[in-house]
């Protein structure tokens, strides 16, 4: 008899488990908080094939770090430093396709983690001619609640 209810106990729960709706076209769960969460970097997503500066910042915490991903200080900035990479960054694309592939939602208290499969390729204006740069990685888009919305604080 032990044994007929673990067999329930397991089927329950993969039933469970497997009725766990998710949000269209990601793997993530569909709750009222992540829809928020994805929302907003879909904004960012679409302010960025736009070059949409004004946008970008907007989504922006005045929190908002980027270490560069090196051991040296020297490429780490802030909102500040961000305003300056986006208008450098941005003055020299001519065309943008983003997409990014929604893969985890992590939110604890006020602050939210999105993991995201990059797929993206763009066209530069360069000295020597226009250039056009694929590339695809996996990030983490760091977010925080201050209150009224979701901003970036990491990962733009």
């Amino acid at each position: 008899m032990p044994r007929l209810r673990a067999l329930a106990l397991t089927w329950l729960l993969v039933s469970a488990c497997g009725t766990t709706r998710l949000i269209p076209n990601t793997r993530v769960p569909d709750t009222s908080e992540n829809r928020e969460v994805i929302d907003v970097c879909e904004r960012y997503r679409h302010a960025l094939e736009a070059r949409d500066s004004v946008t970008l910042l907007a989504l922006a915490s005045p929190k908002y770090w980027e270490d560069g991903g090196t051991p040296k200080p020297d490429d780490d900035y802030g909102y500040d430093g961000l305003r300056h990479v986006l208008a450098d960054r941005l003055a020299r694309l001519k065309s943008v396709r983003y997409e990014m592939e929604y893969r985890t939602v992590r939110i604890r208290g006020n602050r939210a983690e999105v993991d995201v499969y990059i797929d993206a390729s763009f066209q530069l204006t360069t000295g020597s001619g226009d250039q056009y740069r694929h590339f695809t990685e996996y990030n983490r888009l760091e977010l925080e609640y201050d209150g009224k919305r979701w901003l970036f604080t990491r990962g733009m």
